[in-house]
C-alpha cells in the first residue's frame, strides 16, 4: 500500500487522506527521491503532453505553418476553455484548413467556471474547441496536414499521428510502448499506464536532452522555451500549472493529469518527476507537486506562499471561516 501523502485536517484532527507514489530521477535514471510504488503501471494521462507536442517540432509541422510560441504552449494544454484559448484554436483551425467537426476530442463544456456561465449566458453550447484536450488534438492535426496524412481517424491507436508520439516517449522512458496496458482518453486518444520511474526518466531527459539527438534537443528547447513564454495558454486562471509557471519561468515546468497525476521539469537540476494520487483527486497531487518542489529546494518561501491556494490550502466553510488545511503528510519528512 502507499504512503499517505496528504492529509486533509478539519479542526485538530484528520478527516482524509490522499496516499499516493513520488519518484525523481536524473537522465541517467538515478533515483534522486521516491515514495511508494514507483514500478506500478499507471496512465500519466495528459501529464505526458509536453513530450506529445515533440513531433509537431521534429516533423518540420511546427515550422511549416509557422506556429508561435503560443500556438506550441496550447499544444500541451489542458486548458480552461477561456475566450484566449478558444479564440487561438479557432485561428489556428483556419491556419491548418481544418474545421472545428475535424477534431476528434469531442464537445466539453469549458474548465473554467466563468467561461462556463459566459457560455450559456450567450445562448451557446459547447464546442470541439471548448475541449481541454483541444490544443492536443490541433497538434496533431498539424501535423497530418503538412504530412499530407488524411485526418479522419487521427486519434485511433494504430494512426501514424498516435505512433509518433509512441516513438518520443518510448526513446525517453526506455518503454515498450507495445506492451504496455492501455486504453482511451478522456478525449479519445490513446492513454498508456507505464511505471511511474520511467515516465520521471523521460521528464528527467527533457530536462537533460544532452543524451538525445540534435533535433530532439532542438524540439525540447522549443517547448520549454514557449511554455515558459506563454504559461497561460497551458492551463489558465486558477490552475497551477500556470500560476507556478508565471513565478518560476524555465526553473521549474509542470504539467497536470487526470486523476491524480502531475510530472515536472528541472532543468537546472536535470531532474525529472511523476506522482500519482491513488484516489485521483487534484486537491492532493497539487499538494504533493508542492511537497516535493519543497523537498527538492526549488522553490522559495516567497514562491511557496504565492501558491499557497493550491499547494497548502485552506478549507473554508459557508460562512468564510477557515475549519481545516490541506498539507503534506509527515512521509515528506
Amino acid at each position: 500500500m502507499n504512503p499517505v501523502l496528504v492529509n486533509v485536517w478539519r479542526g485538530n484532527s484528520i478527516e482524509s487522506r490522499h496516499r499516493g507514489s513520488v519518484a525523481v530521477v536524473d537522465a541517467t535514471g538515478r533515483p534522486v527521491f521516491s515514495l511508494g510504488d514507483v514500478q506500478r503501471a499507471e496512465y500519466p494521462r495528459s501529464a505526458l503532453k509536453f513530450l506529445q507536442a515533440i513531433p509537431l517540432i521534429e516533423s518540420g509541422a511546427a515550422d511549416h505553418f509557422a506556429l508561435t510560441d503560443q500556438h506550441l504552449s496550447f499544444a500541451c494544454s489542458s486548458h480552461n476553455g477561456e475566450s484566449i484559448h478558444t479564440d487561438l484554436a479557432e485561428q489556428w483551425l483556419k491556419l491548418i484548413d481544418c474545421t472545428v467537426d475535424d477534431l476528434e476530442c469531442g464537445a466539453e463544456m469549458p474548465l473554467n467556471p466563468e467561461a462556463q456561465f459566459a457560455l450559456i449566458a450567450a445562448g451557446g453550447s459547447p464546442r470541439r474547441y471548448h475541449h481541454n484536450c483541444s490544443g492536443k488534438h490541433l497538434g496533431l492535426l498539424t501535423i497530418c496536414r503538412h504530412l499530407n496524412e488524411g485526418v479522419q481517424h487521427y486519434r485511433l491507436y494504430n494512426h501514424d499521428a498516435q505512433r509518433r508520439w509512441f516513438d518520443v516517449v518510448e526513446n525517453m522512458a526506455n518503454v515498450q510502448m507495445q506492451s504496455a496496458p492501455w486504453g482511451y482518453d478522456g478525449c479519445g486518444i490513446p492513454s498508456v499506464a507505464l511505471p511511474l520511474q520511467r515516465v520521471a526518466l523521460a521528464f528527467a531527459r527533457f530536462a537533460d536532452p544532452a543524451s538525445l539527438s540534435a533535433n530532439r534537443q532542438a524540439a525540447i528547447e522549443r517547448i520549454s522555451t514557449a511554455v515558459a513564454a506563454e504559461p497561460y495558454m497551458v492551463a489558465g486562471r486558477d490552475r497551477l500549472c500556470t500560476s507556478l509557471m508565471e513565478l518560476t519561468g524555465k526553473s521549474v515546468l509542470v504539467k497536470t493529469g487526470a486523476e491524480g497525476y502531475y510530472t515536472a521539469v528541472i532543468p537546472e537540476q536535470g531532474l525529472g518527476i511523476a506522482l500519482k494520487i491513488d484516489d485521483g483527486n487534484t486537491r492532493g497531487s497539487q499538494v504533493a507537486m508542492g511537497a516535493v518542489l519543497e523537498k527538492l529546494g526549488v522553490l522559495s518561501a516567497e514562491q511557496l506562499r504565492e501558491l499557497a491556494e493550491f499547494v497548502h490550502p485552506d478549507i473554508t466553510n459557508s460562512r468564510g471561516e477557515v475549519v481545516g488545511r490541506i498539507e503534506p503528510s509527515s512521509a515528506w519528512n
